[in-house]
């Protein structure tokens, strides 16, 4: 089973960047699309980013497209994801999954994403 640990974040001032990563052990990811996810206190958790297994494709949640930038590098079994611009309704805990279900198609689905890790809090202050 692969375990994920997510780091990055932290306090950033709206308007500033953050670079978040996600690095995996026990299994490698190269076979598998990841996503970037992320939960607001009493929100539910929402997608944010994916990415294929290659590198090849990209998928953003309109909240974040052209601020945000997902990426992997295989051989060294992370993911991480760029965010630039960044405002108060962007602070959640963010976490990154690999999709388990339906394989086929880069999935923005929680449900198609497992192997949760414990997450990072990001905190845009206004």
């Amino acid at each position: 089973q692969v375990q994920l640990v997510e780091s990055g974040g932290g306090l950033v001032q709206a308007g500033g960047s953050q670079r978040l990563s996600c690095a995996a052990s026990g299994r490698t990811l190269s076979s598998y699309n990841m996503g970037w996810f992320r939960q607001a206190p009493g929100k539910e958790r929402e997608f944010v980013a994916a990415i294929t297994w290659s590198g090849g494709s990209t998928y953003y949640a309109d909240s974040v497209k052209g601020r945000f930038t997902i990426s992997r590098d295989n051989a060294k079994n992370t993911v991480h994801l760029q965010m630039n611009s960044l405002k108060p309704e962007d602070t959640a805990v963010y976490y990154c999954a690999p999709q388990v279900f339906r394989r086929w198609v880069l999935s923005h689905t929680v449900g198609d994403f497992g192997s949760w890790g414990q997450g990072t809090q990001v905190t845009v202050s206004s």
